[in-house]
C-alpha cells in the first residue's frame, strides 16, 4: 500500500474516531451542544436527518442504541488506526527475493516468519513465535522467541536456532541482518 492511501486511511480512521467521540460526548452532555453547534453548525444536519427519520431521538432506549452504534464505529476506526500504525518497528510487507525484468518474485511477511519458525522447530526448539521488522527496502531483524525442552541446554539450542534460522532464509535468499533468538521458558 502506497503512502498516499495510508494517508487515506488515517486520515478515515481518525475521522470515524473523532466523530462518534464527540457525539457521544454531546450526546451524554459532557459537552454544551450549543457551544459545539457554534463551532461546527452539526444542528443543521441533525434537522436535516430529522426530516428523514421520525424519531424521538431523546428517549433513552434510543440515546443508548445510538452510544452502543457510536461505540462500535469508533472501536473499528481505532482498529484500523492500529493497523496502519506501527509503533517502534518498520515492519515490510514482503521480501524481494528477485526483482529482475520478467523474473519478479516476492515472499510474503508470513511466509518469511513461517521458514524462520519451521527453521526453529528443526534446530530443537518448541514452540517458537517470530517476528521480523525491517526498514522499507532493507534486510530483515528476525526475533525468535522459543522455549527449549528440560533436558536441552539452553545456550546450544539458542546459537543452533540463531545459525539455522540465518541459514534457511538466506538459502531462500531472504536478506536477514541479524538473527535475535530469546528463550522464553523450559518446555514441559
Amino acid at each position: 500500500m502506497n503512502a498516499f492511501n495510508r494517508f487515506v486511511l488515517l486520515v478515515v480512521a481518525l475521522l470515524l474516531i473523532a466523530v462518534p467521540v464527540l457525539l457521544l460526548l454531546i450526546n451524554f452532555g459532557a459537552l454544551a451542544a450549543d457551544t459545539i453547534n457554534q463551532y461546527t453548525n452539526y444542528q443543521a444536519g441533525v434537522e436535516a436527518l430529522g426530516g428523514i427519520v421520525n424519531a424521538d431521538l431523546t428517549a433513552t432506549p434510543i440515546r443508548i442504541s445510538i452510544a452502543v452504534a457510536g461505540a462500535l464505529v469508533a472501536i473499528i476506526a481505532l482498529l484500523f488506526l492500529l493497523r496502519e500504525l506501527t509503533f517502534g518497528k518498520q515492519v515490510s510487507r514482503s521480501a524481494v527475493i528477485d526483482d529482475g525484468p520478467g523474473m519478479e518474485t516476492r515472499l510474503t511477511v508470513k511466509a518469511v516468519k513461517a521458514l524462520a519458525e519451521g527453521a526453529a522447530r528443526e534446530a530443537g526448539a518448541e514452540s517458537p513465535s517470530a517476528s521480523l521488522s525491517s526498514p522499507k527496502g532493507k534486510p530483515y531483524l528476525v526475533e525468535c522467541a522459543i522455549a527449549v525442552p528440560r533436558s536441552g541446554n539452553y545456550t546450544e539450542v539458542a546459537s543452533r536456532v540463531r545459525e539455522n534460522v540465518r541459514q534457511v532464509l538466506e538459502g531462500q535468499q531472504v536478506e536477514v541482518r541479524d538473527v535475535e533468538v530469546t528463550v522464553q521458558r523450559s518446555a514441559s
